[in-house]
């Protein structure tokens, strides 16, 4: 359980005992505690099993690939993943190979549909670079429609694990995945995948 869904289903319960007190009417005080019950779930921070072969690069979040598609850029052509999270999928977040932090860029901007290609550029968003040693993987946390706030744990120079919890998306939201153009893509566009513990691609190392 990320701390964050103690912290609302406090402030709602207290909620509903005040209006319980005002009331005494039962139905006033299901709602509060319904949408306390819903932050504990929401909020939740399942343990997963973190594949281990060399190579391995992990899915960042939980969601649905809806995008995977080569794109051009400074560095050179590089394959990018969109995984879009809904309401009700796990929100947190986890690094998805084990390197070294190169890149930790926050950007201010919009809240629009996440399902929108324009939202990669135009939305709220971090993106993290990650240099695994003979390659590097990027991805960005963005912001949605219903997402208002992102969190980052990560900073340059730290030292992380495949599978590490690094942050998290409030209520809805959008990770996108630039993999090296060598990557083996395990997965395909409309899969459902897990936040450490869905393999989207592999890379030959010696």
């Amino acid at each position: 359980m990320v701390r964050d869904g103690y912290f609302y289903a406090l402030g709602l319960g207290a909620v509903a005992v005040l209006v319980w007190e005002l009331t005494h009417f039962a139905t006033l005080v299901a709602l509060p505690l319904i949408l306390a019950a819903f932050f504990l779930w929401f909020f939740r921070d399942p343990q997963r099993a973190i594949p281990s072969d060399p190579g391995q690069i992990v899915s960042p979040a939980d969601g649905v690939v809806t995008e995977a598609e080569w794109i051009e850029t400074t560095g050179g052509s590089r394959l990018r993943l969109s995984i879009f999270l809904n309401v009700f999928d796990v929100h947190v977040n986890r690094v998805p190979v084990a390197g070294t932090v190169k890149v930790v860029e926050f950007r201010k901007g919009e809240f629009m549909n996440a399902m929108k290609a324009e939202s990669v550029l135009a939305n709220e968003q971090t993106l993290i670079t990650i240099d695994a040693g003979a390659y590097e993987v990027s991805f960005k946390q963005i912001a949605g429609l219903l997402a208002r706030r992102i969190v980052c744990n990560l900073k340059a120079g730290d030292v992380v694990t495949r599978g590490q919890r690094m942050g998290l998306i409030k209520f809805g939201s959008r990770v996108d995945v630039l993999l090296p153009a060598e990557a083996n893509l395990k997965v395909k566009k409309g899969m459902r995948v897990k936040g450490g513990s869905s393999v989207l691609a592999e890379i030959a190392v010696d």
